[in-house]
């Protein structure tokens, strides 16, 4: 079994503010602002939601099919999805653009300002998933990537019948309120973080409930605080797991549905899935940038043991 990661592939340049955002803003002169952050640290990371969620789920040892579109500068990224044995299958390559790059500040409150330029994503409308379904995939999901792609590639899932995650992530300010139903009236899950989900309420006027009574489950994520499992007749609770330290939150939601698509994959329970998906998210903030952290699956299993007091079946 396998998973279609419809999203984006990109490099993440990271800097860290030694800083807080809040103390350099001044609240009544955000109509003309103009801040400047020095940034001592900085690196360059392999991320996008494709490529973070397929590292995630292949930690796990399953097999992620990530479909994006890339551009000229991408043979580094190249060599190190060959080197974890990730498929590049349904990776298409657009020699006229750069691929999508990201530029992402974090201060010491992990309040994170980015900038993104699309760049070869902007084509991945062109990329079609029924050769993948075709292939044997077995669920999809719909993560930030070209505002018509999202559109298309949603629509492709309702029509094969296949399973997908609606996961608008960053995505979210590319769609109107009509759009957003559209999209959850065709998904299967919606996974947003709580910032994510008040804005989708807002532009729907659907509740948290409405919402869930449209999917099999609605995901809401909330940091330090756990996360929310809405499904038709019950509510999951889910714990965060320890970390051992707070490193980089960058790419820790990509992570947490890593952990979602594994347990769909095999069937566990919500309750496991949401522990699952807590786990990761916590292994991923310990190391800086997206796809640095490591666990064998043998590995995760005993850490979950010892962190949940029950075996993962």
């Amino acid at each position: 079994m396998s998973a279609l990661i419809c999203g984006s592939l990109a490099f993440d340049t990271i800097m860290v503010f030694s800083g807080r955002f809040k103390n350099e803003i001044l609240p009544d002169k955000v109509h003309i602002l103009n801040v400047s952050f020095l940034v001592p640290e900085l690196r360059r990371e392999f991320g996008g939601t494709a490529g973070n969620i397929a590292y995630n789920l292949k930690l796990l040892g399953s097999e992620p099919l990530p479909m994006a579109t890339v551009g000229k500068d991408f043979a580094s990224y190249n060599e190190w999805l060959d080197k974890l044995g990730i498929s590049r299958e349904y990776i298409k390559t657009v020699p006229e653009a750069y691929t999508a790059q990201a530029y992402i500040t974090t201060d010491l409150d992990d309040n994170q300002i980015t900038a993104f330029h699309p760049g070869a994503m902007s084509f991945a409308h062109t990329q079609d998933v029924h050769a993948a379904i075709k292939a044997g995939a077995t669920i999809g999901t719909v993560s930030p990537d070209g505002r018509d792609a999202m559109i298309l590639h949603a629509t492709q899932f309702a029509e094969a019948g296949l399973p997908f995650i609606f996961d608008p992530g960053q995505g979210l300010p590319l769609f109107g309120g009509d759009d957003l139903k559209d999209f959850i009236e065709k998904s299967t899950y919606v996974a947003v973080n709580d910032y994510e989900s008040e804005m989708i309420m807002a532009r729907t006027g659907w509740s948290l409930k409405e919402i869930a009574d449209r999917v099999e489950a609605l995901i809401v994520t909330r940091g330090g605080k756990g996360s929310s499992i809405y499904t038709k007749s019950k509510t999951h609770e889910i714990p965060t797991a320890s970390a051992h330290s707070l490193a980089d939150p960058t790419g820790c939601g990509d992570a947490y549905r890593g952990g979602l698509l594994y347990g769909l994959l095999n069937g566990l329970d919500w309750d496991t899935t949401g522990r699952v998906a807590s786990l990761l998210g916590a292994i991923k903030i310990e190391r800086p940038g997206p796809q640095n952290h490591s666990a064998t699956p043998e590995q995760f299993r005993a850490r979950f043991k010892k962190e949940f007091r029950y075996d993962l079946a």
